[in-house]
C-alpha cells in the first residue's frame, strides 16, 4: 500500500476516484479501464426528470454504479455508508482517516470552495477523495483538478449534505480488501456487454441509440413547440450537460475509446484497436455537435446551423454509435 495518496487528474470524477483508490491499494489501473469495466458509457434523454427546471440528458450510468460494478467484477471488498446526521457523518470520516484509510465521497459541486465561482453549479453527484486531515481542514484529492486541495470542515459538510436532485446524503465509501492480482479480461468483457446491452437493447425509446434519435426529433421541434427563446434555453442546457457536467457526450466517448485500446492488449485482439479509433471519431462528431450548438446559442451560427442541422448531427452520432456497438457486441461474444 502506498504511503501517500496518488492523486491523478482525470476526465471524470467517479472513474477517476476508482482508479486512484485502487492505485493507492496497490492495484494500478487507468481511469479508462475503470470506466469501461464499470460500463460507464450510456445515453438517456429523460424529459420527465428536471434539473433546474430543464430536461435531464445523461451520457453516463447512474451515480455510484461504475464504482459498484468495478469493485464487484474485480473482487474488491468495499464499505458504503449514508447518513442523516451530519455530526455522525464527519465523525465516521475522521475515524477512517485516523486509520490512514482514504475515503471516497459523493458531494455537491456548488459548496466546494476550491472551485472557481464560475464553475460552481447545483450538481450533487460529484465524487472526490479525502485522504487526510490538518486541524479542521481536510486534504482532498479531487480528480478533476491538477493538484490536491484543502477544504474546510464546514464547507465539506455542506457539500456532503447538499439538497436537491441526487442529494448525496453524506454518502462515503472506501476499499476494505483487494485481491493479490487483477484478472481484467473477464471484467472487460462484462463491461463491454453491459454497454452494448443498454445502448442497443433496452426496450425504452429514451435510452441508448434510440434515445439519441428521439432527442434529435425533439430538438428539431423545439423552436415551433417552445418558441425561439425557450428553445435556445433547452439547447444551451443540453450542451452544458454534454460538455460541462462530467465530460458528457464527446468526453465519455474518448474515455471509452481509450478503454478499447487497453482492452486490445489485455484480450490480445487488434480488432478492438480499430473500434477504438472509430469511437474516437464518434467523440469528435459529438464535439462537432456541441460546438455548432454553442455557436447557435451565442447567435454566431454559420450558414445552415439551425435546429434541423443540429438534429442531423445528432442522428449521425446515433447511427455511428449503433453500427460500432453492434460490431463490438458480436466481437465480445466471440471471446
Amino acid at each position: 500500500m502506498n504511503s501517500a495518496f496518488p492523486h491523478r487528474q482525470t476526465a471524470h470524477c467517479e472513474s477517476g476516484v476508482i482508479a486512484n483508490l485502487l492505485t493507492y491499494h496497490g492495484l494500478p489501473i487507468s481511469e479508462a479501464m475503470a470506466f469501461g469495466i464499470g460500463g460507464g458509457l450510456f445515453f438517456g434523454y429523460l424529459p420527465f426528470i428536471r434539473i433546474n427546471g430543464l430536461p435531464l440528458t445523461t451520457f453516463r450510468t447512474t451515480p455510484g454504479s461504475i464504482f459498484n460494478r468495478v469493485t464487484k467484477r474485480l473482487g474488491i471488498g468495499v464499505t458504503r455508508k449514508n447518513f442523516t446526521n451530519q455530526d455522525q457523518a464527519m465523525a465516521e470520516l475522521d475515524r477512517y482517516l485516523a486509520q490512514g484509510v482514504p475515503v471516497g465521497m459523493q458531494t455537491g459541486v456548488y459548496w466546494l470552495p476550491y472551485f472557481p465561482p464560475a464553475l460552481r453549479f447545483h450538481f450533487n453527484a460529484h465524487n472526490l477523495v479525502a485522504y487526510g486531515k490538518q486541524g479542521d481542514d481536510y486534504l482532498i484529492s479531487d480528480p478533476v483538478l491538477p493538484e490536491p486541495v484543502v477544504c474546510a470542515a464546514a464547507d465539506l459538510v455542506r457539500a456532503r449534505f447538499a439538497q436537491g436532485a441526487l442529494a448525496p446524503k453524506g454518502k462515503m465509501y472506501c476499499i476494505t480488501s483487494v485481491p493479490k492480482e487483477l484478472d481484467l479480461a473477464p471484467a472487460i468483457r462484462q463491461g463491454i456487454r453491459e454497454v452494448c446491452r443498454f445502448m442497443l437493447s433496452v426496450p425504452f425509446p429514451l435510452i441508448g441509440t434510440r434515445g439519441i434519435r428521439y432527442l434529435a426529433d425533439q430538438l428539431e421541434r423545439w423552436p415551433a413547440r417552445l418558441g425561439d427563446k425557450r428553445a435556445i434555453l433547452y439547447l444551451g442546457n443540453l450542451i452544458r450537460m454534454q460538455e460541462e457536467i462530467g465530460t458528457g457526450g464527446g468526453g465519455f466517448r474518448f474515455i471509452f475509446a481509450a478503454f478499447l485500446q487497453e482492452a486490445a492488449g489485455v484480450l490480445g485482439n487488434s480488432r478492438y484497436l480499430q473500434l477504438s479509433e472509430r469511437m474516437t471519431e464518434i467523440g469528435d462528431l459529438w464535439r462537432e455537435f456541441a460546438v455548432a450548438g454553442a455557436r447557435h446559442c451565442k447567435g454566431r451560427s454559420g450558414q445552415g446551423e439551425d435546429f434541423a442541422e443540429l438534429a442531423r448531427l445528432l442522428r449521425r452520432c446515433a447511427e455511428q454509435e449503433d453500427l460500432l456497438l453492434r460490431e463490438l457486441s458480436v466481437l465480445v461474444r466471440k471471446g
